[in-house]
């Protein structure tokens, strides 16, 4: 087991090779000589000190930490969050690390846990339903939350996407080809799966209920729509947007059936090829390097399928770059909403692409100015201020 107070990364090493029954008993074997568990407690309160905030276990691309660092920033409350690690691959910054297999020790070890939890914070913010004290609660997140109420904690939950959706595909957006529709078709049955596993894990307990991007509030009764914060502060430096002859212009898919990639990439291939546009596609790149070629570009194509703008859009959009996205009215006017600002974002169907960047050759001081209004929309919408402020209220904090 990994722990440490402090910034660390969420890295494990897994044994998912080993037959069960070994894997089993290296588990006990481990757990016999672990000893007392970490310490997951936060310095006792002061007089008037800021209320304290738990925010467990997902930390999916780092957004349970930047809340966290949210709320720190704007001195509502002083904050944890505990990142339950998996897989092979480097993750994100937390405060308390612990390997996933922290659901499988005995519930003496979870009863600990509990009760630093319960005496060292007022608040818990629960991430994509996910169990924080394993078999304490007979792996029940909803007795969970109803246990930490009891003990006094206010207790909410937030859920970043993939972890809640069901369906959501925008219309049109089918892939054409019967070997893609079939991928989508796969992946979105294991999805989608997951998400109603999750979604029966919090019934209707009456807690507030939080979403990460802006399509979801259709989704989740009553949720309200919690900003993803995205630091802007050393970006890569970018030049205007739209003023070379041949534009450039970028597409780095994460996931490029969610993306809706083959809806969009013969078209963006024969606009390159007849010498309209300078077309980068890539996959698997490092963050580092996405954001060095979103600032190299002059339009960034995001996604065409989900009907949502996420990370990779803000990001462009502070560093001033033009985004063609099919977003949809829904997502859109849960921004107004929120916001009172109208998304920079150019709208267009994932059909319709080439026509899309067509018209923005045609008329480019217009989409100039469109670019132009998102790094103060970033700035607005996703440094963390808003979020901070619909966290706070979520989880009634008072100073």
């Amino acid at each position: 087991m990994v722990s440490a107070s402090g910034s660390r990364q969420c890295v494990t090493r897994g044994r998912q090779y080993l037959p069960a029954p070994l894997d089993r008993l290296l588990e006990r074997a481990k757990w016999s000589r672990l000893g007392p568990p970490p310490s997951l407690a936060l310095a006792p309160p002061g007089a008037g000190a800021r209320p304290r905030v738990l925010i467990a276990p997902s930390n999916f691309a780092g957004q349970g930490a930047a809340w966290a660092g949210a709320l720190e920033q704007e001195g509502l409350a002083r904050t944890a969050n505990w990142c339950f690690a998996a897989g092979l691959e480097a993750g994100f910054a937390a405060t308390y690390l612990q390997p996933v297999s922290i659901n499988a020790a005995p519930a003496a070890f979870q009863s600990e846990q509990f009760q630093r939890v319960a005496d060292s914070f007022d608040a818990v913010l629960i991430e994509s339903g996910r169990p924080l004290f394993g078999r304490l609660f007979g792996y029940s997140v909803a007795k969970e939350a109803l246990a930490l109420q009891t003990v006094g904690l206010n207790v909410a939950f937030i859920w970043h996407g993939s972890d809640v959706r069901l369906g959501g595909r925008l219309p049109g957006s089918e892939p054409r080809d019967a070997n893609a529709r079939k991928a989508l078709k796969d992946q979105t049955a294991a999805q989608e799966a997951t998400a109603k596993r999750r979604r029966r894990a919090v019934p209707n307990l009456g807690l507030p209920q939080l979403v990460s991007t802006p399509d979801l509030v259709a989704q989740v009764k009553d949720a309200t729509w919690c900003p993803v914060v995205v630091q802007t502060n050393g970006l890569p430096p970018a030049g205007p947007v739209l003023q070379r002859e041949v534009p450039r212009v970028v597409h780095i898919p994460s996931n490029p059936l969610l993306k809706g990639t083959d809806l969009i990439a013969g078209q963006l291939r024969e606009l390159a090829e007849g010498g309209r546009i300078e077309l980068v596609m890539a996959e698997n790149l490092t963050h580092a390097e996405v954001l060095e070629l979103y600032a190299s570009a002059d339009v960034v194509v995001d996604q065409f399928r989900l009907g949502l703008y996420g990370v990779a859009a803000v990001e462009a959009m502070a560093m001033g770059r033009l985004v063609v996205s099919q977003v949809g009215a829904a997502a859109r006017a849960v921004v107004a909403e929120t916001t009172g600002l109208e998304l920079p974002i150019d709208e267009v169907a994932g059909g319709g692409i080439g026509q899309g960047i067509e018209k923005i050759l045609a008329e480019r001081e217009a989409y100039r100015e469109l670019a132009a209004r998102g790094p103060a929309f970033a700035k607005s919408v996703h440094d963390g201020t808003l979020s901070a402020r619909i966290l706070a209220r979520t989880l009634a904090l008072k100073s």
